[in-house]
């Protein structure tokens, strides 16, 4: 993805994650994090070679099914916490995101 296409795919991620209720943006670590109120549930982020991922708090148990999928690596740092990280493309399912 281009510089360009990730800020727009931050954008959108950004306009899903701030409909929730209590929902708002902290920037933490360099990176767009959003928190409902103080708790942080997801995260975009840029990792070494230049992709574009989002960090999400899912559980454990969700963690497991999803890392089954090769789009989602463990996220670094907060593995241990039941987040995972979902690498970003040009092309994205909204509707899947949304519900993550």
């Amino acid at each position: 993805m281009t510089p360009a296409q990730i800020e727009k795919t931050f954008d959108r991620i950004r306009k899903l994650c701030l409909v929730l209720p209590e929902a708002k943006e902290v920037e933490a670590w360099g990176h767009a994090t959003f928190r409902a109120p103080k708790k942080m549930f997801a995260a975009c982020g840029t990792e070494k070679d230049g992709s574009a991922s989002l960090g999400l708090k899912v559980g454990f148990n969700r963690q497991e099914q999803l890392l089954k999928d090769s789009r989602f690596f463990p996220t670094p740092y907060a593995a241990h916490q039941g987040w995972v990280s979902l690498k970003l493309q040009a092309k994205m399912d909204w509707s899947e995101v949304g519900s993550l």
